[in-house]
């Protein structure tokens, strides 16, 4: 099968002046652990940058207060310590015009349990970080995985995913790593994110290979940054290719900015974050 190769990304849907935030996608994120409380906030905060209408945020419940204290514009819901399922968590989800899935969440039984049962709902979802660590583990991509999902991994994440395929290495070359991109879309019937220098976005059938950004973004967070860029792109119905490539593009652009303002060694993710207005109105038509 010819791959189709991607040239630009597509413009996103226009926002039109008389809105209400019902119009403009309700977005969850679900991670976060008694360690890694920013990685949550970073991505909600950056979907509410976005231009997403609500922004819901579920963490451990002990985190809460300190995470809305950081982006209070935020939508809390306090997930359980103990055993994983919690019925309002999956009441949120189904509410949701997209959920991110993953950052920060370590790898505790009760974080697992969520996992398994988000991944079981045919919702558009962003799937990143300790969520992919999770399918990683199984021997196996869960039969019952519904949901319309983004993969997002970094090389780490897809060298351990690609062992689900009988796959152990990844590429650093541009060609290696469209190939292995695309065998992976194709086995695990999702859209792609091998992340990166020029990062690779595949449906098994096109291809689009990312050209902005820099060394800015090779810090922590700015992965979690891009997962909430995404969903808020999921949220407004984009075709989830589609969205992908707009997410990578605008995303890069973003670091750009923030690396020229704070330079490239200095700039934190919370700066790429506040870049985003710019890169939207630089970087794609809207």
């Amino acid at each position: 099968m010819a791959i189709q190769r991607i040239q630009r990304p597509p413009p996103i849907p226009p926002r039109p002046a008389d809105g209400h935030k019902g119009l403009f996608g309700r977005v969850l994120v679900v991670g976060g652990s008694a360690t890694m409380l920013g990685a949550p906030v970073l991505a909600g905060t950056a979907a509410l940058r976005m231009g997403a209408g609500l922004v819901q945020i579920a963490v451990p419940q002990a985190m809460l207060p300190a995470a809305l204290s950081i982006t209070p514009e935020l939508i809390g819901l306090a997930l359980s310590a103990k055993t994983g399922r919690d019925s309002q968590l999956l009441q949120a989800a189904e509410k949701s015009d997209a959920v991110v899935l993953g950052p920060g969440m370590g790898d505790s039984p009760a974080a697992g349990v969520r996992i398994d049962a988000l991944i079981s709902l045919p919702i558009p979802m962003v799937v990143d970080a300790d969520a992919l660590n999770h399918l990683a583990r199984g021997k196996r991509w869960p039969k019952d995985f519904a949901a319309q999902a983004v993969l997002t991994p970094h090389p780490g994440e897809m060298k351990r995913l690609i062992k689900l395929i009988g796959l152990d290495n990844v590429p650093d070359d541009d060609a290696g790593r469209i190939n292995i991109a695309v065998a992976a879309a194709v086995a695990f019937g999702q859209v792609l994110v091998l992340k990166g220098h020029r990062t690779v976005v595949t449906d098994g059938r096109r291809v689009y290979v990312n050209y902005t950004g820099d060394s800015t973004l090779s810090k922590a967070g700015a992965g979690d940054v891009l997962c909430g860029v995404l969903a808020a792109l999921l949220a407004l119905k984009m075709d989830r290719f589609d969205a992908a490539c707009a997410a990578v593009h605008i995303h890069g652009l973003a670091g750009e900015i923030a690396g020229k303002r704070f330079g490239r060694r200095g700039a934190l993710a919370r700066n790429v974050i506040d870049a985003l207005p710019l890169a939207i109105s630089k970087g794609v038509k809207v």
